[in-house]
């Protein structure tokens, strides 16, 4: 007869299951946005206004443009918006796909190795910036859709709604898990930097109204280190992943070596030690 719990073991809660399919799923939706800066260079080169496209003058939502014109004062016309436009719709999927397949307790842990999750009271700030930085990078993710389907010259306020929401929720969610894998990895730091850098540059352009010398360049502070740094919390994640993998992979190797050879000639299935081939996994 097994004994009822004691209150120490109510302390434990969802270990996360590391190996995984949907957390490998997860960090390799989150290692797709990368695919926006081949875009963007593709895009870039097929520019057709009057005057060369800059990264350091032209907006990245001139690159989305259906129509050639002149918007705000910019003369705008790219021949690849949909490229452009399908990009940023498939970069915020594959934010909001992490974000719902990538746990709170697995986020909390994947720094970690062999980190067990515990509910303790402190450690509920943890457990809570966890789920708050997968709220705000699926928001981060459905703002840059928004992006993608309204185009700048719809003139639409959802294109604006969008960006902010893109800007803002991805830096937030990037300076909550650096913040989170502390000390755990040498990439909290990069990561950490990632928010902050972003959400200082939002900041400026809040206060500036983008009204600066390099325009471009403002914007790009706001929007690359977002990309970087969600990639960057994919790898993380993916490593955790794939170490984990092998490490049962060779326990289970070595639990079925032990358990045919120690076996008795009598195949005696109460012998200590039998019937226990996962032990150690």
């Amino acid at each position: 007869m097994t004994a009822p719990a004691g209150p120490s073991s109510q302390a434990f809660i969802y270990i996360p299951n590391l190996p995984s399919t949907r957390f490998f799923a997860g960090a390799l939706a989150l290692l797709s946005v990368l695919q926006y800066f081949v875009a963007e260079a593709a895009v870039i080169g097929a520019w057709a206004g009057q005057q060369p496209y800059s990264r350091r003058t032209g907006f990245i939502s001139d690159l989305g443009a259906t129509s050639c014109g002149v918007f705000d004062g910019r003369d705008v016309c790219s021949p690849a918006h949909l490229l452009m436009n399908a990009s940023f719709v498939v970069q915020g999927i594959g934010m909001m796909v992490g974000a719902l397949l990538l746990s709170a307790p697995l986020l909390c842990t994947a720094a970690r190795p062999s980190a067990r999750f515990t509910l303790v009271p402190a450690s509920r700030i943890p457990w809570a910036a966890a789920i708050a930085a997968r709220a705000l990078t699926a928001a981060a993710g459905l703002g840059t859709v928004l992006v993608g389907l309204v185009p700048e010259n719809a003139r639409s306020v959802w294109h604006a709604v969008g960006a902010i929401m893109y800007f803002a929720a991805g830096s937030l969610a990037l300076v909550l898990l650096g913040w989170l894998w502390r000390r755990q990895t040498p990439l909290s730091r990069f990561i950490l930097a990632c928010g902050v850098l972003s959400l200082g540059a939002l900041v400026t352009g809040g206060v500036t109204g983008m009204d600066v010398s390099e325009p471009g360049t403002l914007e790009r502070l706001m929007g690359y280190p977002i990309t970087i740094g969600t990639a960057a919390v994919g790898l993380v994640v993916a490593q955790r992943v794939g170490s984990e993998r092998t490490v049962r992979r060779l326990a289970r190797a070595r639990a079925t070596a032990a358990g045919g050879g120690a076996r008795p000639a009598g195949g005696n299935a109460g012998a200590p030690g039998a019937g226990h081939p996962g032990e150690g996994t």
